[in-house]
């Protein structure tokens, strides 16, 4: 048998009145999704244990079948493991955004948690003079990818409480700056930076040709390095991972899935989507399960772009469930799931916590065929319901 998960990042949102009252799932042309859903069986899971954030690291944890309750101590350790990143006992690691803000003085507000979608090239080039300029013993800069990158505090503090940028879009960042034990820390480096990027030559070249600037570093998700048993370890079978962001690279890491390289990738709207899938098919050639996750409608809705949401989500259809819905017929049997990590509604720019739907096709035999008209929030509630998120996984390879 052969395994392949395929998550629309975000895809999970409210009804819309731009819409007539229809969610983007429900309002998208997803005639592959629906299909799914008709001929397999689905429900809602709950991805985000209670008292937990909603985000992409808790909800994928889950997916994958770990529970966050016991294999979860932050974001940013799991992006380490991506970026290569080896972390020591005493080390803290926190995701590290570069933005833009508006206004001044205690006017500050979140302008843009990405940067205007910085390059790669741009912000490797700022991460690095950032490193050369401001690391010391204790703390240490390291480059990602486009505004994602990483900070690592040598006998650093947990205690320290964050918020996600791309949390408080348009707000004003004075009432969620770090606070607690070890803020002022934090809270000094992104100060203390803020004039150097001001006058960074990449900066200055990008305000001069009308783009935001990344005039402000974001430090956020502090974390240990967590220890996790392999998935091979778990449920004996191998796997593979697809992701255009270091996060969910960095939980196949940990889960010792192989991580596959797929050009074009870029974590947003012009993502190559049909890349991924070929990819993903010749990956199923060696391994038992391989897992695409595509960020692009979470980016979407955390911008507020209703349009850009609904198009994601076609062409994840279009072009990646179509496609491995064909590939998976040269592998005799081959079970498919289809979900969202969590809601990210676009009119409120943020994660929610609400259960996601999921659908498995085919059926596996102990969950026989529930018939839904299509894939979407209101379709599928009340199908199966799995209110522990880790435990998906064992139905799906049930």
């Amino acid at each position: 048998m052969k395994y392949i998960i395929i998550i629309g990042d975000g895809m999970g949102d409210y009804p819309v009145d731009e819409l007539g009252g229809r969610t983007p799932l429900e309002a998208a042309n997803i005639p592959n999704m629906d299909m799914m859903a008709r001929e397999g069986t689905g429900g809602t899971v709950r991805t985000i244990p209670s008292g937990f954030a909603a985000g992409s690291d808790v909800a994928n944890l889950s997916i994958l079948g770990y529970a966050p309750e016991k294999f979860y101590t932050g974001r940013s350790p799991l992006e380490a493991a991506a970026m290569g990143v080896e972390l020591l006992p005493d080390d803290v690691s926190f995701r590290c955004n570069l933005v833009t803000l508006g206004g001044s003085d205690d006017g500050r507000f979140m302008d843009d948690f990405s940067a205007g979608h910085i390059t790669t090239e741009e912000s490797v080039s700022i991460i690095r003079d950032i490193d050369k300029n401001f690391s010391n013993d204790y703390v240490r800069f390291y480059p990602g990818v486009s505004y994602r990158h990483l900070m690592v505090w040598h006998k650093g503090s947990l205690g320290v409480s964050t918020t996600p940028p791309h949390d408080i879009t348009g707000k004003t960042i004075k009432k969620h700056l770090p606070h607690g034990d070890g803020a002022h820390m934090l809270n000094k480096l992104m100060l203390d930076t803020r004039e150097f990027l001001e006058g960074h030559p990449v900066n200055k070249e990008r305000t001069g040709q009308g783009k935001k600037p990344a005039n402000s570093l974001w430090l956020w998700g502090g974390g240990k390095a967590p220890f996790m048993p392999t998935f091979n370890e778990r449920f004996s079978l191998k796997g593979s991972v697809i992701s255009a962001v270091d996060l969910i690279k960095g939980i196949g890491i940990y889960a010792g899935f192989d991580v596959v390289d797929v050009p074009g990738v870029t974590g947003y709207i012009d993502t190559n989507y049909s890349g991924k899938a070929e990819y993903a098919l010749k990956a199923l050639e060696e391994k038992d399960m391989v897992a695409i996750h595509v960020e692009a409608p979470d980016e979407a809705a955390h911008s507020g772009d209703l349009e850009a949401k609904i198009k994601a989500i076609e062409d994840i259809d279009k072009k990646i469930v179509w496609r491995i819905l064909e590939g998976r017929k040269g592998f005799g049997e081959c079970r498919v799931l289809l979900l969202c990590d969590h809601y990210t509604p676009t009119v409120l720019k943020t994660h929610t916590n609400e259960p996601v739907p999921f659908v498995i096709f085919p059926a596996p035999i102990d969950y026989p065929s529930r018939k839904t008209d299509a894939f979407n929030e209101r379709a599928l509630k009340n199908g199966i319901r799995i209110d522990k998120g880790d435990l998906l996984m064992k139905v799906f390879l049930s």
